[in-house]
């Protein structure tokens, strides 16, 4: 009875993990993707999960407004610079963070957190933010199905920070130090 019992245990085991392996390599709903710009010789980087709205209303209804949004899918979206950032009056240091946002009608909150490796904003924490400042925020000429985040130059050392989704862009100035 041991012996049965120990192979139907086996089994059973070899099956969830199989299952577990499975699920863990399927393809990802929202596809992952970084972009990044040179900016005086310096590299800034974002890599963030790009869900679809799929007719859902996102910003102010499923991510709603006032609440720390992880600004992509899955896990949390990451900033990497190798030279320290002036982010709207907020400085941060040369390395890599977390990025959060926390939306609302009339301006965005972006966050730089000292945690860069957490899913979503399941576990966020304030007590590891380096810090927020501000966004503006503008309605696009059009609905944007596929959330994005784009770094353009602006300025001779600095870029501007654009999320544009459904119906609504955020952006904020980054100046490299």
């Amino acid at each position: 009875m041991r012996k049965v019992t120990f192979l139907f245990t086996t089994g059973v085991l070899a099956l969830l993990v199989g299952a577990g392996a499975a699920r863990a390599q399927a393809p990802r709903k929202s596809p992952h993707v970084s972009t990044s710009i040179t900016v005086n010789g310096h590299k800034i980087t974002i890599t963030y999960g790009r869900p679809y709205l799929h007719g859902r209303k996102m910003i102010g209804d499923h991510e709603p407004y006032g609440k720390v949004w992880r600004t992509g899918a899955d896990e949390a979206s990451t900033l990497e610079t190798d030279a320290d950032l002036d982010i709207n009056g907020l400085r941060v240091p040369k390395g890599t963070y977390g990025i959060f946002t926390i939306p609302n009608a009339d301006k965005w909150t972006l966050v730089v957190s000292k945690n860069a490796k957490q899913w979503g904003a399941f576990k966020y924490n304030v007590a590891e933010d380096l810090g927020r400042t501000d966004m503006t925020v503008s309605k696009t000429g059009s609905p944007v199905e596929q959330f994005t985040i784009t770094l353009t130059p602006e300025g001779s050392g600095g870029a501007l920070l654009k999320m544009a989704w459904d119906t609504v862009e955020a952006s904020v100035a980054i100046k490299v130090e």
